[in-house]
Parts: C-alpha cells; sequence; structure tokens
C-alpha cells in the first residue's frame, strides 16, 4: 500500500509549483516588464514637418528661371538680328544671364508689354523682372525689389528738323508728347511739361513711328534709350533737355520670396563691384547702335 503521507507531500508540491509558474506569467491586463523599454521620448516625439519649398527652391528643381521683360527698350533689352536670327539683347538681358548662371539653371525670356510685367510676376507666369524698372513706391507694395544697379538722366526725343523748336520744356505747350504706358516718362509728361498733350503707347517702337510720321512731336525717353533710337534714325535727335536723373532701376521677384531676392543682389552686387556692369552697358549701347 502506498504511504498516505508521502502521497499528500507529493501533492502539495505539485500544487506549489503550478502556483509559481502562474505568479511567473505576466497578466494579460499589464505590460510586460521585461519587453525592451523604448528610447527616451520615443512616444512623445512628433515628426518634425517637412520645410516649405521656396520659390528659389522650386527654380532650382525645375532647372529653368523665367525673366520677364519688355524689348524694346535700348540698350537695357531689345531686339537684335544676328547672323540672321533675331535675339533680345541689352545690359538687362547680360544681368538676368547671369543670374540664372549663378543659380546654375537656364534662363527663360518672355517678352511682354511693360505695364503687364508686375501682373505677370504677381500671377507666377514669371519668376523676376529686370526692365529698366524704377522701384516706385506703389510698385514695391505688390513686388520686392533689389538694389538699383543703374541710373541715367532723362531726356526727350524729337524730329531733327525740330531742334531749333524745341528748347525747353515749355516749347511742348500745345503739342502731342508721347511716353511708354505705366512709366516714369509718363509722369514726366504730365507733370514737368504743361500745357503738352499726353499720349501712350505700350511700346516704344510704336511711339517712334508715331513721331517719324507726325503723329506726335516729342517723346520722352530715358537718355540712353533716347540716344539709341537717334543714333539709328538720322531723322531723330535728342536735345539739349533734361528733366534730372531718374531714382535708379532695380529688378522685382514675388513678395515673399526673401531666398530669391538675397541670390539676386549677390549677383547685382558682383557685377557693379568687378565692373562687370559697367562692361555690359557698354557692349549694349555699342550693339544698338549698330
Amino acid at each position: 500500500m502506498f504511504n498516505t503521507k508521502k502521497i499528500i507531500s507529493i501533492i502539495l508540491v505539485v500544487i506549489m509549483m503550478l502556483t509559481f509558474v502562474g505568479c511567473s506569467q505576466p497578466s494579460s491586463d499589464q505590460p510586460n516588464q521585461d519587453a525592451e523599454e523604448p528610447a527616451e521620448n520615443e512616444a512623445e516625439e512628433e515628426p518634425e514637418e517637412a520645410k516649405e519649398e521656396t520659390k528659389l527652391d522650386k527654380i532650382k528643381e525645375k532647372g529653368v528661371i523665367v525673366l520677364g521683360t519688355a524689348a524694346d527698350y535700348p540698350p537695357y533689352e531689345f531686339h537684335k538680328e544676328i547672323d540672321g536670327e533675331d535675339h533680345i539683347v541689352g545690359f538687362d538681358i547680360e544681368i538676368a544671364k547671369a543670374f540664372a548662371e549663378d543659380l546654375g539653371v537656364e534662363l527663360e525670356i518672355k517678352d511682354m508689354k511693360f505695364e503687364g510685367l508686375i501682373a505677370a510676376l504677381v500671377a507666377d507666369n514669371i519668376d523676376f523682372i529686370v526692365a529698366g524698372m524704377v522701384p516706385k513706391p506703389e510698385r514695391a507694395e505688390v513686388v520686392d525689389f533689389s538694389m538699383p544697379y543703374y541710373q541715367a538722366e532723362q531726356s526727350i526725343l524729337i524730329k531733327a528738323e525740330d531742334v531749333d523748336t524745341y528748347k525747353a520744356p515749355e516749347d511742348f505747350e500745345g503739342v502731342v508728347v508721347g511716353a511708354q504706358k505705366a512709366t516714369v516718362q509718363e509722369e514726366i509728361v504730365l507733370n514737368q511739361i504743361p500745357g503738352s498733350e499726353y499720349k501712350g503707347l505700350s511700346k516704344i517702337t510704336n511711339l517712334v513711328l508715331e513721331l517719324k510720321n507726325d503723329k506726335i512731336e516729342a517723346i520722352v525717353l530715358v537718355k540712353p534709350v533716347a540716344d539709341a533710337y537717334a543714333n539709328q534714325n538720322e531723322d531723330l535727335i535728342v536735345p539739349e533737355i533734361s528733366f534730372g536723373t531718374e531714382e535708379g532701376v532695380a529688378a522685382a521677384v514675388n513678395k515673399g520670396n526673401s531666398e530669391l531676392l538675397a541670390e539676386l543682389n549677390k549677383t547685382l552686387e558682383n557685377l557693379i563691384e568687378t565692373g562687370t556692369l559697367d562692361t555690359f552697358i557698354s557692349e549694349a549701347i555699342l550693339l544698338a547702335d549698330e
């Protein structure tokens, strides 16, 4: 017969073993304390928001920057036939090329009416403007301007046969004087040539035709531009009439494109400091005179 005490002892040992095993298992309601602890602050850290892509980033990603200009303004920007092909040239164009080169992208040029340039920039149809543009306060409200890079005297273009007739602003009283729309020159006609009748057109080339065809008596232009047209047309002349010096022209980018503007200013500073801009200007004047 089995020993009763021995059987009871065996049963008690088995019960104790089962109890120990049960206590060693983690409860389904409690986390396993032996599991690997999460890295410090791992659960609390939010994924960092992706940096917003800037206009400069987009231009570099695309590999092209789009210039808006009005190419009827020699020596700033104008059309020139070279080796039988039409090209847009001028010192503003050379500035734009240098900027594109500094950014490591290609330059695309859009030639449009001057008064439509800012609207095109605001609508992101172009990336920047270099067009002999004066940074007037009302323009600066909607676009950001670069540092000024050139200043020139304001003058007037007339027919050579009228050189003895028009010697002062007062001499234009009662006659039609033209200027390009939405420009400083337009303001000069309206405010500094008393008694004249203003006629504004979008293209300077059209104003020159009006002058040559006796539809207007004069055109107010920045002096390098007036000189360029006089040199190209023997029947036109720039008399000794001055309306002072312009405020200085600047390039423009859309509002808030601070990174792009900083790079543009860097290019302009380098062109000015190295004398490269002076070379661009003199070469453009010679090219306009050919």
